[in-house]
């Protein structure tokens, strides 16, 4: 462990020298120059590794933006993208994605993983702080931590300043030319009863009424900018159809279910407060008064509107009779089990489609279809959980898709899947459990809409392609699309472990100027599984300790161990009657191979040093 020599006033704290940034798809948001830590010498650099799939990488993009604006002249924020998937590690994927989501600071473009590597990341998203001399100083990992890097930016910038180590000045983001085009990046779409189209254009954050032919601009809803007023969206994506006529709109930023009255041009706020929902928070009540995480999609089924709440990998409802909503499928956890709705896990659920006597459901981390029937079970079509994907046709037990964001039912009983980072249309027919290909040569389509006469056996449909802002006709064909096998999994290595005793010790250390909250019991939960669930001999399960001893089974050499754990930690002041508090969480999935001479120990930051690591 090194320690600093601070000011006499300043807090001691471990350090380790920054790795330098390597990335091979280079910088964005620099005007092509290239930067060094050297470069960013006397400024407090936080490094957010993310990638663009991951919900809870962009809630953490959110959470930055007040931090990054206040302290413009003295903090340096880098994205390190770091890709879970085979199209991730596109160049202009990236370059889509950081316009997408407004990323306002320069990212690196890291396809081989080489920075994750460096500084040992495991868990999207995962915070580094480097203070002014270059010295690694906190990790985060997951949500949640503003206040905490906030506090200790504000202890970074005295420390520094006091030392004459600090240097200020404006940062190296160089924001990228603005393109003209009708829609930016749309989510989803919903045919109207006139026959015109209603779009989500989501990195506008408008809503877009378009001609039946799809091109004509009709008119726009929504001011246009970032924002939960009357009039203003924040990144909206799911749209559908209500019985009374409005549109129900998944205002997914807001963190909010909104209404739109095509009649009258009202917008109004149903469902959310506008805050994101955290454990801890309520399940159900009236829907103006609980908070939402990230709502993705929605549908109308069995009369009620149902939420692919992709920020809690659940499945929610709205009964616009009584104003109420509820969580009705999944844990929290994230991952790929069927089962009674309330025990099943899912996996960032990011698209509905309502099909007779099931629900259709695009869970797409898993590069999964899945479906809800009326009995409330859940069942999985195609998919096989978070690591696997591809573009494999056939038997939907050994089918392979790559984040699919849409579901589309059809009216012989399958659906037709937005396969998004396949850029491919695909096709589920339960009568056959069969996966084809309808189309290919797409760009990250997110949605399709059936239109056309359906009784005539001759439908189209209407697909959203996003990352090429425009919606695209089509005409299904009648015989599938041929496409090569192809079969991927994550780039991460997995993490070799000897057999037999795992130590699991996942770090938190509360944030400076803070103590864990006791008030009404342990402040702390650690839920640990594995797939294979044979993996594990003894050690799954939930408890309040955030260390554990594992013990893996004889006889499985590989598999993946998912680890969710929170923390609850308040401000310590004593001169505050009620202080803040503040939640950290994260789930992760560590693909590990059970080898001789492996690692007895599994260290995961939640928030702090693990000094057993620091030198």
């Amino acid at each position: 462990m090194n320690d600093a020599a601070p000011a006499s006033n300043a807090p001691r704290r471990a350090r380790v020298r920054a790795p330098e940034l390597i990335g091979k798809g280079g910088w964005l948001n620099t005007g092509g120059k290239d930067y060094t830590l050297a470069d960013l010498r006397g400024r407090v650099v936080i490094l957010d590794f993310w990638t663009f799939c991951c919900v809870n990488c962009l809630h953490v993009l959110d959470e930055l933006r007040e931090l990054e604006e206040r302290h413009r002249d003295t903090v340096v924020i880098i994205g390190v993208h770091s890709p879970k998937f085979v199209h991730e590690a596109e160049h202009q994927a990236v370059v889509d994605a950081v316009e997408r989501y407004e990323v306002e600071h320069p990212v690196l473009d890291d396809p081989e993983l080489a920075t994750w590597k460096q500084y040992a990341v495991r868990a999207w998203p995962t915070l580094v702080v480097i203070d002014p001399e270059g010295y690694v100083v906190a990790q985060h990992a997951g949500e949640g931590h503003a206040h905490a890097i906030e506090t200790l930016v504000a202890e970074l910038e005295a420390e520094h300043e006091a030392k004459g180590t600090l240097r200020r000045g404006d940062g190296p983001y160089v924001p990228p030319e603005p393109v003209a085009t009708d829609l930016r990046f749309p989510g989803k779409a919903l045919r109207l009863p006139g026959g015109t189209f209603l779009v989500s254009d989501t990195t506008r954050h408008q809503l877009v009424e378009l001609a039946a032919d799809g091109e004509t601009v009709l008119r726009r809803i929504g001011s246009g900018e970032r924002g939960f007023g009357p009039d203003a969206f924040s990144e909206p994506q799911g749209l559908a159809l209500l019985p009374d006529g409005r549109i129900a709109v998944a205002d997914t930023v807001n963190h909010a279910i909104r209404t739109f009255d095509p009649e009258t041009g009202e917008i109004a706020t149903v469902a959310g407060t506008g805050k994101q929902w955290w454990q801890g928070s309520a399940t159900s009540g009236p829907a103006r008064e609980v908070d939402l995480s990230s709502p993705w999609d929605v549908a109308w089924w069995q009369d009620r509107l149902w939420i692919a709440m992709a920020g809690v990998h659940q499945l929610w409802t709205y009964d616009p009779a009584t104003e109420t909503v509820e969580a009705v499928a999944g844990t929290t956890n994230e991952g790929l089990v069927d089962g009674p709705a309330a025990e099943a896990w899912f996996a960032q659920p990011s698209g509905l489609a309502a099909g007779g006597d099931r629900l259709w459901v695009a869970d797409s981390e898993t590069s999964a279809v899945r479906w809800l029937d009326t009995d409330l079970v859940v069942h999985t079509a195609v998919g096989t959980g978070l690591f696997d994907f591809g573009h494999r046709d056939g038997d939907a037990a050994q089918a392979l898709l790559q984040h699919p964001l849409g579901v589309t039912a059809l009216p012989d009983g399958s659906v037709a899947v937005s396969d998004t980072y396949n850029h491919a249309l695909r096709r589920y027919d339960p009568a056959t459990g069969e996966v084809s290909t309808l189309a290919t040569d797409l760009r990250e389509p997110s949605d399709a809409v059936l239109v056309g006469d359906e009784g005539s056996g001759d439908p189209e449909i209407v697909v959203v392609e996003s990352a090429r802002h425009r919606l695209t006709r089509l005409r299904l064909p009648e015989e599938a699309v041929r496409v090569e096998s192809v079969a991927h999994r994550t780039q991460r290595a997995a993490t070799e472990v000897g057999p037999g005793k795992l130590s699991l010790d996942v770090i938190f250390q509360a944030p400076v100027g803070q103590k864990l909250d006791l008030r009404y019991g342990p402040s702390t939960r650690l839920l640990v599984s594995s797939t294979p669930p044979e993996l594990l001999a003894s050690g799954d399960g939930a408890d309040t300790d955030l260390s554990r001893d594992l013990v893996l089974a004889d006889g499985v050499t590989e598999g993946v161990l998912h680890v969710s754990a929170m923390a609850a930690s308040c401000d310590d002041d004593p001169a505050i009657e009620y202080p803040a508090c503040h939640v950290h969480q994260q789930d992760w999935g560590v693909p590990v191979r059970v080898v001789e001479g492996g690692t007895g120990r599994l260290a995961l930051v939640l928030a702090g040093m693990d000094e057993a690591s620091a030198e």
